[in-house]
């Protein structure tokens, strides 16, 4: 009888874990959009839309993100919490930058003329 009191309370423990384990990560997954992590602004490849939800470029930091090899349209979505806006910019080093990307927005835009990508602190 006591074999089967600790196998049922060992069943429990591990179906306890196993539940908040899958919680935890479908919270992980709602802080994500379209692939791109909460905090970042993504840019997606070339002509592929979202790309099945895989970016081709994650920013995360403040400031002037230089390009390269970076022609045609290409999705840039602005996943970034808090506010922070994004740019898209003609020179490198954020010189010659055109309007705000507002949060949990993006653009399908054509890269060919942008040598930079500015993340704007709120």
């Amino acid at each position: 009888m006591r074999k089967i009191a600790k196998a049922a309370v060992l069943m429990f423990a591990v179906g306890a874990f196993t539940t908040i384990g899958a919680a935890g990560a479908s919270a992980a997954q709602t802080a994500d959009t379209r692939g791109c992590p909460s905090g970042a602004v993504c840019v997606y490849p070339q002509d592929a839309g979202w790309n099945n939800d895989r970016p081709e470029l994650v920013l995360y930091t403040y400031g002037a993100h230089n390009l390269t090899n970076m022609v045609g349209q290409h999705y840039v979505f602005n996943n970034q919490t808090g506010g922070a806006t994004a740019r898209t910019c003609t020179g490198y080093n954020g010189t010659g930058c055109e309007g705000f990307l507002s949060p949990n927005s993006y653009i399908d835009k054509n890269m060919t003329p942008i040598n930079s990508i500015v993340l704007v602190r709120p």
